[in-house]
């Protein structure tokens, strides 16, 4: 085989590698962060936002900082709040899906330290398509300070 030969089979290789990651779902994680503990508390919660380009599901979330994750949901049903984990969470094509205190969110449980304002939290998000192919995305979520929910405790509000 001549070179030439060699050139044009690793160019149509290339080019349908190119084809092949374009035609998986493309989540975009914005936003994120974790919020800051004081010592000795057990759990913390993750925030932000996912854009999928195609139809697609968050199915999990893990970290080294937790020995439990969680996507919870919290809602409101005959003025009482609720909390509690499910199984994904819906991310319509093009829509912006925030996770936050009020609605969706991760929570971190069985924390192995304190988590500290100013710091870093290494997360690996896992989103499926509609088709059933994974996409794993890694984030360095920076740690915001305590403001508004530094007593909340899950294990309370079931």
């Amino acid at each position: 085989m001549t070179a030439v030969q060699h050139l044009k089979r690793l160019t149509a290789g290339l080019a349908l590698l190119g084809l092949a990651a374009h035609a998986s779902a493309q989540v975009q994680v914005t936003d994120a962060w974790v919020r800051a503990t004081v010592h000795g508390q057990p759990s913390s919660g993750a925030f932000m936002t996912l854009t999928a380009d195609s139809d697609s599901k968050l199915v999990s979330v893990a970290t080294p900082v937790a020995k439990d994750v969680q996507i919870h949901e919290m809602s409101m049903k005959d003025d009482v709040m609720r909390m509690g984990p499910v199984d994904s969470v819906a991310l319509p094509a093009g829509k912006a899906v925030k996770l936050d205190p009020n609605g969706y969110h991760v929570m971190l449980m069985g924390l192995t330290g304190q988590i500290e304002e100013g710091s870093q939290v290494p997360l690996t998000i896992t989103v499926e398509t509609a088709k059933g192919e994974k996409q794993v995305i890694q984030v360095q979520a920076p740690v915001r300070a305590l403001n508004g929910m530094e007593h909340m405790d899950h294990s309370k509000m079931h």
